[in-house]
């Protein structure tokens, strides 16, 4: 078992705490730390933190994605995005939460993932 990895300053901490409001505002999302980070599902995996994750020296959100938009923003701005280890191969988005992050884009991203994997019951909701 993984030990449970914690962010290493205050500021990380904010940003995995903003995270973790904008994902657990979404429909029916529960949170459920696996391979030692908090993960947010609903029903199946959308989001997961990566807290230096395999020591990676970022603090970053990693999170389903619709085809296509892995590649253009890692293209357009790969000081914020990044292909992430594991899930990359299936198009999964990694966000850099140091520095200064646009946290609109990284709200419309997790909202994307949730719709990418919520069952269709919650998409018929008005």
């Amino acid at each position: 078992m993984h030990p449970i990895k914690r962010a290493t300053t205050k500021a990380e901490q904010r940003a995995i705490d903003r995270v973790r409001r904008i994902c657990l505002a979404l429909p029916e999302v529960t949170e459920k730390l696996a391979w030692g980070e908090p993960t947010f599902r609903v029903g199946k995996v959308f989001a997961m933190m990566d807290t230096h994750h395999h020591g990676a020296v970022h603090v970053a959100v990693v999170m389903a994605a619709g085809f296509g938009v892995q590649e253009a923003l890692v293209k357009a701005d790969p000081a914020r995005f990044f292909v992430p280890p594991y899930v990359g191969v299936r198009g999964w988005i990694g966000a850099r939460l140091g520095g200064r992050p646009d946290w609109s884009a990284i709200a419309s991203l997790l909202k994307d993932a949730h719709g990418l994997m919520a069952p269709p019951r919650l998409a018929a909701k008005p």
